[in-house]
């Protein structure tokens, strides 16, 4: 294996697989180490940004503010890591490339982790949180990768039954949103995954849902009803064994009259953007989800 950056990224997933195999009793402590170690390396300072520490209903949070960025425009953030692992510092750079790119501030909001419902009451509380800084609804998008996605997709949900304005848009990385772990793709994309294998989805999934059933929309947004999200946008990667979910959530969202755009990346793995600044397709990928969402924010 050259010392390129797609390897890098691959092979710190297989990293993964492989510390599983070895010590399949890990604590959560252990996977988060590892994660908050070495998932940071993948991606470039974005440069010209600066980062801002401060605190939502008394969980951390940062802002990302690229020094040219229309202050009025943001995008509350949400990372992943599979309800164990991850964290605002994990995926600082990468919120930042795309803050950068999209010329608006980021709030990286932290919440609790597994089991549900708290991360998504969290993730809530901070959109909730920026409409009481006064930030326009319609100049807010909320962006999350994996889990975070998943959370995003539920954020907007929340704020339609709470009677919130929603979010401008969506932005959603290799979302996770159905913990039923019964997409075709956990076989059809087997042999192509680095680790996100049925058995370790499954388990992951088990923590996250706690007392729900698995297929409650509160903790599959794929199974809620979709009328009414904002414009959204999903990435995903073609080898993905979590390829499956987002197709459906695209093809639910569509039939519930959502304007979704999905584009699948060939031959990439999951959340493959957090490479971005290293690696072209990362990049690429950055850019399209800020050209994308640019013109759905409010006026600069």
């Amino acid at each position: 294996m050259n010392d390129t950056t797609p390897n890098r990224v691959e092979a710190y997933w297989r990293s993964m697989t492989e510390a599983a195999r070895e010590k399949p009793d890990q604590a959560p402590d252990e996977v988060r180490a590892r994660v908050e170690a070495y998932w940071p390396t993948l991606t470039a300072e974005p440069g010209g940004t600066d980062y801002l520490e401060t605190s939502v209903a008394g969980l951390p949070a940062l802002w990302a503010v690229p020094t040219a960025c229309v202050h009025d425009r943001v995008l509350l953030c949400l990372h992943g890591g599979g309800g164990v692992s991850g964290s605002i510092y994990t995926h600082r750079k990468l919120f930042g490339q795309l803050a950068k790119a999209s010329g608006t501030r980021a709030l990286l909001a932290e919440y609790h982790q597994a089991p549900a419902p708290v991360p998504a009451e969290d993730a809530v509380t901070a959109y909730r949180w920026l409409l009481e800084q006064g930030i326009d609804a319609r100049n807010i998008a909320v962006a999350g990768d994996s889990l975070g996605g998943g959370l995003a997709v539920s954020t907007a949900l929340r704020a339609r039954q709470e009677g919130l304005p929603g979010p401008a848009a969506l932005l959603l990385i290799s979302p996770w949103v159905d913990m039923t772990v019964s997409s075709t793709t956990f076989e059809t994309n087997r042999d192509r995954e680095a680790f996100f294998y049925r058995e370790v989805v499954q388990a992951l999934a088990t923590l996250y849902v706690g007392s729900f059933d698995p297929g409650d929309p509160q903790v599959s947004p794929v199974h809620a009803d979709l009328r009414g999200l904002p414009p959204t946008y999903v990435q995903v990667g073609g080898n993905e064994t979590l390829l499956g979910e987002s197709l459906q959530l695209a093809e639910n969202a569509r039939l519930a009259g959502v304007d979704v755009r999905l584009d699948v990346f060939p031959d990439q793995l999951y959340t493959f953007q957090m490479a971005a600044g290293t690696m072209p397709e990362a990049d690429d990928a950055i850019r399209k989800l800020a050209t994308w969402v640019g013109p759905r924010l409010g006026p600069a």
